[in-house]
Order: C-alpha cells, then structure tokens, then sequence
C-alpha cells in the first residue's frame, strides 16, 4: 500500500519565553521543560507525510489564554506550516467563557475548546456542574467541539456531559487515558464501560492518541499498545476514530516516527478504507479541514 497523507489532529506547541505552563513543575517533567516551535515539529515529523495538523492548546497559566489563542491562531494563518486548525484553551467552568469566545468565534481556523479534567487540582464532577454544561452547550451553537481529557474511571461522567449537549461535538483524548502499564490495571472496568457507552453517542469521537507515553521508554513494543487501541477501534468503530500524534508529550517515551509506525502496525490487517479514515479521512471531515 502506498503511504497515504496523515493528519495529525493532536500536537502542542509552546515557546517557553512567551508562555507558563505551570504543570511542567511537576514530578517528572524535566524532558519538556525546554521550547516546542514548529520548526521542531517539522523536524520530528519529516517522514511521517504530514499533509495538515491541528494545534491542540497546552494548558497554559489561565492568564495567558487568550494570548495563546491568538497566537496559534495566527499562526494557522500562514502558509509556512501544516497547522489548518486548532483547539484552543478556556474555562467553562467560569460564567466569563462566553465573553472569552467572542473575540474567536468567527476565526475560521478555531475547531474547538479543551481544558484538562485530570489535573490535581480539578475535582471530579467537574465537568457536570450547571455553569460547565451550558458553556459546553453554547460550544455546540457556535459549531465548536469539545475535547474530553479526563481520568479513566470518570469516563462515565462524559456521558452525563455529552447527554446534556446533544448539539455539541466531542472528543475523547488520548484513548480516554487508560495506561498501558500492567500494574495500573485498577481503573480498567470502569474505563471500558465509560468507553462503551461514549461510543454510542453519535456525536463523540475517539482520538487515537496519547497512549505511548504510558509505556516504558526504551523497552516498549508496538503490542504493549495493542490491547487498549484495539478496544477503541473495536468499540467506536471505523468512522468515530482519528490519529493524534500528541508531540512533544509522546516524546516522553518514543519518537514521533516511532509512534506513527507502531500504530500503522497495529492496523496493518485493518483495510486500506478503515486505514484512511483513521489517519486522514475523519479527521479532515470532522474538522472541515481546507487546502
């Protein structure tokens, strides 16, 4: 099979001297604690047939925000770089997001909103407090998306979330976060279940991404993956799946490169529709990706 053009609906970006990003402090991090520009995006990525990508927002200090927002947006503007859209920051936790929005609405380039639900200072349930849904609800009347990076066992929140958004289109990140790791296998029934039942709402799609940086650096094999990007394809199915690179985070324990070709072999026995629909065809169409 020829190597088809990718789309990599997931990577991040951050330039240290204009940014603070306040998770890099913790334990662990050290590997990131340096600038991310999109010429070393570029780099990472020279073999992997890159045809468009979308920015997905870094979990800045919430300050920053609304610089960030205008930054990656700009940048989508040129056509020096495969960014064709992005997912940008917020709070919708706050009654402000909506005045937050305005200023970005109507950019063509803004695919949507994230703001992470895992860090240790965002208590479960917080996605179902009245404020959150109907800021995730007017996402939906603006033709806006909303990405779901949360802990595994709170899958089944999401649900609650997106039953409540019927007009707003989701996105659960990084295979809903469920490790790889033979002893962090707790949360796995919980996982599948929530994952199951996302994947009967029409309107959620699941990124297949993010998943390499739980395995072990330099002792990982394409299938310690397996398991758990099978159980996502196998449950969503071929049309509500799209690839995600998540550099510079997969750099943690792999290559880009390296982590693109693991996935390809997991999907090697998968047909060449089912194979384009993951790394391109959705992604393009989810997104309403031009040029």
């Amino acid at each position: 099979m020829h190597p088809m053009p990718v789309i990599d609906t997931h990577h991040h970006l951050w330039d240290l001297d204009l940014f603070d990003l306040p998770w890099l402090e913790l334990p662990g991090m050290d590997p990131l604690r340096c600038s991310f520009r999109m010429d070393d995006y570029l780099e990472a990525t020279q073999n992997c047939q890159i045809e468009k990508s979308v920015y997905m927002e870094v979990n800045v200090h919430p300050d920053l925000q609304q610089q960030e927002a205008r930054s990656v947006l700009e940048l989508c503007s040129q056509d020096d770089n495969p960014l064709a859209g992005a997912v940008i920051g917020g709070r919708p936790g706050e009654a402000s997001f909506a005045t937050y929005l305005e200023e970005f609405a109507d950019n063509p380039f803004l695919k949507g909103v994230r703001t992470i639900l895992h860090d240790p200072d965002r208590p479960r349930g917080m996605c179902l407090q009245p404020q959150f849904k109907q800021n995730i609800q007017l996402l939906g009347e603006l033709g806006l998306s909303f990405d779901l990076c949360m802990r595994p066992a709170e899958i089944q929140d999401a649900v609650e979330l997106v039953d409540a958004c019927p007009e707003t289109r989701f996105i659960v990140d990084h295979c809903g976060n469920m490790s790889v790791q033979p002893d962090q296998q707790a949360d796995r029934a919980a996982w599948e279940t929530g994952m199951q039942q996302m994947a009967e709402r029409e309107q959620v799609m699941c990124k297949i991404s993010g998943i390499v940086a739980t395995a072990t650096k330099g002792k990982w094999q394409p299938e310690d993956l397996k398991q758990n990007i099978d159980f996502c394809l196998d449950t969503f199915g071929e049309d509500h799946v799209f690839f995600g690179g998540d550099w510079p985070v997969c750099t943690m324990t792999s290559s880009y490169e390296s982590w693109l070709n693991a996935l390809k072999w997991i999907v090697q026995d998968q047909s060449e529709t089912f194979q384009r629909k993951l790394f391109h065809d959705n992604a393009e169409a989810f997104y309403q990706l031009q040029g």
